[in-house]
């Protein structure tokens, strides 16, 4: 944008706007480029990323994969690396180890421009500590190693970080208060007020798959039972269709989701009410605009969308169903959680950065 246009978007003057891009430009945050010329009217400039400005590095960690993504004030991705975890799966230390020294091939390209570090994970986080990812085996990994002495880390959960993204990025941008919800293997999500993400005391907020909305008694890889979670996931579409416990439930999910099979079908649909009836209860509890559905839940919205809108429409509260906050599908998909970690990262650096 010009400077103009984020005086207006910032509701400063001029005379200020100008004050401040001198200063932005200065600390090499921001810079300014001429404007794509229209032909008409003279000249301008446009405001864009400091070309020495700072960057953030931000990891995810997914149940097969891992990406990184070198990330510039305003979101834009400069470099990226991933791989696959198959090959040390479940030995936590060496995915680790060998994630690091990607990394770090990374930071040295950038030549000490990396001032952070956001790190994705599905799993339990409390205190920018992982306590625990069930899925992966892996249990309590300290993830700080992946930069010991980076000057900012911030580590989440992958659907927390997710609902960060979608505030700042997606279908939420906007909303004064936004649900987030993203089924993977199992439940989480994030409620974010004014673009803030509500974590709780130290950090286990959202992890509403965990609530008790299941109707069955079946025990979840927490150690509890009945929990919401367990009533959604590939596992679950096993159950239902009377099959083994599949050792992939998210690959599975996806199969049968993908299947034209009339049992798949049935059993698609079941599960997509019940995501429908719990989006409901944690409306009715919350009070948000809208609700945003990543991972899995995009495709159950998509392959089932009447199961799961009748149901939500029946756990409301009377009052609420003439205008109900809208479900809607994730825009940023399988993207949210490193593009939350990046946003993350970037919220914790600001107060440092020298303007």
């Amino acid at each position: 944008m010009t400077r103009a246009d984020a005086a207006r978007r910032v509701g400063i003057g001029t005379g200020a706007a100008t004050e401040l891009v001198a200063r932005l430009t200065a600390a090499e945050l921001i810079s300014e480029r001429p404007a794509e010329p229209t032909g008409r009217g003279r000249p301008t400039t446009v405001l864009q990323p400091h070309p020495r400005g700072p960057l953030v590095l931000a990891v995810a960690f997914a149940h097969e994969t891992w990406r990184a993504e070198v990330v510039q004030l305003g979101g834009e991705v400069v470099a990226c690396d991933a791989g696959d975890l198959d090959r040390a799966y479940g030995d936590g230390e060496r995915v680790v180890l060998e994630v690091r020294d990607r990394l770090t091939k990374l930071r040295r390209r950038f030549r000490g421009r990396i001032r952070g570090m956001g790190v994705s994970v599905p799993g339990l986080v409390a205190m920018d500590r992982l306590v625990e990812a069930s899925t992966l085996n892996w249990p309590g990994l300290d993830l700080g190693v992946l930069w010991p002495k980076a000057p900012v880390t911030a580590v989440g959960n992958d659907a927390t970080f997710a609902a960060s993204a979608e505030s700042r990025r997606g279908a939420a941008v906007g909303a004064s208060v936004a649900l987030h919800v993203r089924v993977d293997a199992g439940l989480g999500g994030a409620l974010v007020e004014s673009g803030r993400v509500l974590t709780g005391a130290v950090g286990l907020g959202g992890e509403f798959g965990h609530v008790p909305f299941a109707g069955d008694d079946v025990e979840c890889p927490c150690g509890a039972r009945g929990c919401w979670g367990a009533s959604l996931d590939g596992s679950a579409l096993a159950r239902l269709l009377g099959r083994p416990v599949p050792a992939d439930p998210v690959a599975y999910a996806r199969r049968v989701l993908a299947s034209d099979g009339a049992e798949e079908r049935r059993a698609v649909e079941v599960v997509a009410a019940r995501l429908g009836r719990g989006i409901a209860g944690l409306v009715n509890a919350v009070d948000p605009d809208l609700v945003t559905v990543g991972g899995l839940g995009v495709d159950y919205l998509a392959s089932a969308s009447r199961a799961l809108d009748d149901a939500y429409l029946a756990g409301l509260m009377a009052f609420r169903r003439a205008d109900p906050p809208p479900v809607l599908a994730a825009e940023l998909r399988e993207g949210g959680p490193v593009a939350g970690a990046a946003e993350e990262a970037w919220t914790r650096l600001w107060p440092l950065l020298p303007t």
